[in-house]
């Protein structure tokens, strides 16, 4: 149950368990290390870890002295869990597992993650804690616009909606038509939907006549997918709500690893749940504090599954120093996307985000773009196409030409790279109801 009582905190900061969210350092990470040793044990029972330990000298738990020691535990990677499909992770009888949720990749074969009664209920937990920093409470009306089934965002996010005590509308993605009536007639004021798909309802509100005022929303909860500041800062204006950032991944239960609070400030990793390293992604060495590295991961909170060392592969570094709302759990800079996204165009290492931070970042530009990578003769060819804005017409050449050199221009200052920018009415880009496509890489895949 949350707790609200009297503290010198400005009333705004509320904490869902405020003995665990502002526990001091040393108590933090005796925590972590009492967790750990537990995780360990579990771990050992799984075909996978107790081949993959078997060469490091730990037999158990008590092996691991402090958490300087974590790192005598070899990496983990989705590789391996795709080899260990279906059970080789599984630590726990298979009648005690009461959920398995399940993410599919470019081999066709899923990683897939199982669940305990007690895991379903840490995990609930971490999402309430999560939405509850954010300053939702029962009083709330939460419309999760995510996907459900296999994967994670949907059920979790309704879960931990419920433990806060909102009343959840499962609405699901898609059909905004079906959206807007359920915002209406049940009084919305929280959304979860990823950030593509909310900037495309504030689009459609607006070709279907929605007025802003018929609608309570005031908060939204943006994930699933990489976006930039900006693009957070356009889905604000647009539809006039706060907008927080959320982080999880279904290989560490799904959403409630980190989430922003009010100060929106980073992101809080629960690390009573979960234990993060920042390496290099290419000497695999820590950061140095401060740095961008390759998020790495160690689950404390579920049993079925133990995954230790995970490599994410998103990049993020940890934030210097305490956060004004009071706890103690460090905080990651947004995610900027994923060491195995990067574009290398003509020898260039190119992050989607850079692009979308320029292209968000202009007024006359729409909601929606498209990065294509083509070859053309021995050539990497990169071609942006944006959407533009509302108030820009088609037929106005000059405006469209200047438009078009502007973001040019400003992505070559950004990216040192000379794309062809292209530009398309609003609406010719395909709408993604899930996770965003905002790359096509069209180039051989053996050149």
């Amino acid at each position: 149950m949350p707790d609200t009582s009297s503290s010198p905190k400005p009333p705004s900061f509320q904490y869902w368990n405020r003995a665990m969210e502002t526990m001091n350092r040393a108590e933090l990470e005796a925590w972590q290390l009492s967790r750990l040793q537990k995780t360990l044990d579990y771990s050992l029972r799984t075909p996978f870890y107790k081949e993959r330990l078997s060469g490091t000298g730990i037999k158990s738990g008590n092996d691991i002295r402090s958490l300087d020691d974590l790192k005598k535990i070899p990496f983990t990677t989705k590789h391996d869990l795709r080899d260990g499909f279906p059970y080789g992770f599984l630590s726990i009888p298979l009648e005690d597992v009461v959920r398995l949720h399940a993410s599919s990749g470019t081999t066709g074969t899923p990683t897939t993650i199982y669940f305990s009664a007690e895991d379903i209920k840490r995990w609930t937990g971490f999402v309430a804690r999560s939405i509850f920093a954010t300053g939702c409470n029962k009083t709330d009306v939460f419309q999760n616009m995510i996907t459900y089934g296999l994967f994670t965002g949907g059920l979790g996010f309704h879960s931990g909606g419920e433990e806060v005590g909102m009343l959840v509308i499962p609405s699901g993605p898609g059909n905004t038509t079906r959206q807007f009536r359920l915002m209406q007639d049940f009084g919305t004021t929280v959304l979860h939907a990823t950030p593509s798909f909310l900037l495309h309802v504030e689009s459609k509100m607006r070709e279907e006549g929605i007025a802003r005022e018929s609608l309570r929303l005031r908060k939204a909860f943006a994930g699933a997918e990489p976006y930039s500041e900006d693009t957070r800062l356009r889905i604000e204006k647009l539809l006039n709500i706060d907008v927080y950032n959320s982080y999880g991944l279904s290989e560490m239960n799904g959403p409630g690893v980190a989430f922003e609070c009010q100060c929106k400030n980073g992101l809080h990793i629960w690390e009573d749940g979960y234990i993060a390293e920042i390496i290099n992604p290419e000497t695999l060495e820590p950061v140095r504090e401060g740095e961008t590295g390759e998020l790495v991961l160690t689950i404390l909170c579920r049993e079925a599954t133990p995954i230790l060392r995970y490599r994410t592969r998103d990049l993020t570094g940890f934030i210097p120093g305490p956060c004004a709302c009071g706890r103690t759990h460090r905080r990651l800079r947004r995610i900027t996307g994923r060491s195995d996204d990067m574009l290398i165009i003509n020898g260039v290492n190119v992050f989607p985000s850079q692009i979308e931070e320029v292209v968000m970042a202009m007024h006359q530009v729409g909601n929606n773009y498209l990065i294509v990578v083509e070859k053309e003769g021995s050539l990497d060819r990169l071609t942006v196409k944006v959407e533009v804005g509302q108030d820009i017409f088609m037929d106005d050449s000059r405006l469209l030409n200047a438009v078009r050199d502007k973001i040019a221009k400003t992505l070559q200052a950004s990216i040192t790279i000379n794309p062809r920018v292209e530009l398309h009415e609003k609406g010719a880009l395909p709408v993604s109801e899930g996770k965003a496509v905002r790359v096509e890489d069209k180039r051989p895949k053996d050149v």
